[in-house]
C-alpha cells in the first residue's frame, strides 16, 4: 500500500501544525485545561475558521468534501498538542454518525453548522456503564428521563446525540444541553484536557422533528462511527507518542552528565529508537487503516483495521508516555513538566469506544465466525 501524502494533504497537516504551535502551546493548553474548563473557546473558532471541523462533510453540506486520511493528519496534529477543543466528538464522532444515518433531510438540516464549528455536538458512548435513560411517548414528543454518568465534552457542546432504546426499537435523538430540564456537572476527569460532564434529564421533551434515525439504521451508524472514530483517536495518540518522543530528545540534547550530554549515551540513544520504531509503527497502521477507510471497506475488514490501528496506537501511546517520564529523569514526575499530561492522555483514552482488549476480543468472535476473514 501507498502511504505516501499527495501536497494537498500535506498541507493541510502543515496548516493545523502551524495554527496549534501558535495558539496552543504548552502554556496556552495549560491555561485552557485546568483554568478554562477544558474548553479554548478561541482555539475552536480558528480550527472552524481553518475548515477543520468540516473535513469529511460533503461541500453540498458546507464541507471540504475529503477524507479519512485528512481526518487522521489534523488528528496526530491535534494530539502533540493535547488541544482543548471538542474535535473528536463534534466533527468525527457526531459528524460521521449523521452521515452514516444516509438521510438526506437529515445530513441537510444538521450537518452545516457542525461544518462550521457554529454549534458544537457530542455523543454517548458510554464511558461509564449506568442505567439507560427512560424515554416514552408524550404527544408529539419524545420524554426522557434518567442520569448520564459521563458525556465527553458535555459542558462544550449545545447538543448531544443519544442513542435510546423506546419499546422495541432503536432510536437517535438530538437533544439541546440548554433544553429544559438538562443539567450538567463537571466532572472531575483524569485528562484535564478533555472534560466529561454528568448529564441530568428530568422530563425533557424531546420533539419528533430532533428523532434522527430509527431502526437498524441507527446500529449501523453507531457502528460505522465506532470504527472510523477509533482510527482518528488512533491518530491522536500517534501524535501522543510522537511529542514524547520529540520532548524526549530535546531534554537528552540539554541534560548534561558526566560532563557530556545525555543523548550521547549509548543505553538512551536505543530507548529512543526503540520509541521512533514504535511510533512509526503504529502511525503506519493508522494511515493505512484510513487509506481503506476512504474506499468504505467491507464489514470484517473495516474491524480488523480499526482494531489494528486502535491497539498498535494504544501500545505505542503507553510505551512512549512511561518512556518519556522515566528518560525526563527526576523532572519527568513533575507538575512543570508535560509528559505526566501526555501519560494522561494515554491512560484515559484507554476507555473510549472500548478498551483494546474489547477490540481485540470482538475482531477474534468475528474471526472464529468467519466474518472478518
Amino acid at each position: 500500500m501507498d502511504l505516501k501524502l499527495t501536497e494537498e494533504q500535506r498541507q493541510i497537516a502543515g496548516s493545523v501544525e502551524q495554527l496549534l504551535a501558535d495558539a496552543s502551546d504548552s502554556a496556552r493548553m495549560r491555561r485552557a485545561a485546568f483554568e478554562g474548563e477544558g474548553f479554548d473557546a478561541a482555539l475552536w473558532a480558528q480550527i472552524g475558521e481553518l475548515g477543520a471541523c468540516g473535513l469529511h462533510v460533503p461541500e453540498t453540506h458546507g464541507g471540504l468534501g475529503l477524507g479519512v486520511t485528512e481526518l487522521v493528519l489534523v488528528a496526530e496534529q491535534l494530539g502533540r498538542r493535547l488541544a482543548c477543543v471538542p474535535w473528536l466528538e463534534s466533527a468525527v464522532l457526531a459528524g460521521t454518525t449523521i452521515q452514516s444515518l444516509n438521510d438526506a433531510a437529515v445530513a441537510a438540516r444538521w450537518l452545516p453548522s457542525l461544518a462550521s464549528g457554529e454549534r458544537v455536538f457530542t455523543q454517548d458512548i458510554g464511558l461509564l456503564a449506568s442505567a439507560p435513560p427512560a424515554v416514552r411517548r408524550e404527544g408529539a414528543n419524545w420524554r426522557l428521563d434518567g442520569v448520564l454518568a459521563v458525556v465527553p465534552a458535555a459542558m462544550a457542546a449545545q447538543w448531544l446525540l443519544l442513542p435510546v432504546q423506546a419499546g422495541g426499537e432503536r432510536l437517535l435523538l438530538a437533544v439541546a444541553l440548554d433544553a429544559a430540564g438538562v443539567a450538567r456537572q463537571p466532572r472531575v476527569n483524569h485528562d484535564a484536557t478533555r472534560p466529561v460532564a454528568r448529564v441530568s434529564l428530568k422530563n425533557v421533551q424531546v420533539p419528533e422533528a430532533d428523532c434522527l434515525g430509527r431502526g437498524a439504521a441507527v446500529d449501523r451508524a453507531l457502528e460505522r462511527s465506532r470504527r472510523l472514530t477509533a482510527v482518528v483517536l488512533a491518530s491522536e495518540l500517534v501524535g501522543v507518542a510522537q511529542q514524547c518522543l520529540d520532548l524526549t530528545v530535546a531534554h537528552l540534547a540539554q541534560r548534561v552528565q558526566f560532563g557530556k550530554p545525555l543523548a550521547t549515551f549509548q543505553a538512551l540513544k536505543h530507548r529512543c529508537a526503540q520509541m521512533m520504531v514504535t511510533v512509526e509503527l503504529a502511525r503506519s497502521a493508522v494511515l493505512g487503516a484510513a487509506r481503506e477507510f476512504d474506499g468504505d471497506p467491507q464489514e470484517g475488514r473495516s474491524l480488523r483495521l480499526a482494531t489494528m490501528a486502535r491497539c498498535l496506537a494504544d501500545d505505542a501511546a503507553r510505551y512512549c508516555t512511561q518512556e518519556a517520564i522515566q528518560l525526563h529523569g527526576g523532572v519527568g514526575f513533575t507538575w512543570e513538566f508535560d509528559p505526566h499530561l501526555y501519560f494522561k492522555r494515554a491512560q484515559a483514552a484507554r476507555s473510549w469506544l472500548g478498551t483494546p482488549t474489547g477490540w481485540r476480543e470482538q475482531l477474534a468472535a468475528a474471526l472464529l465466525d468467519g466474518a472478518a476473514a
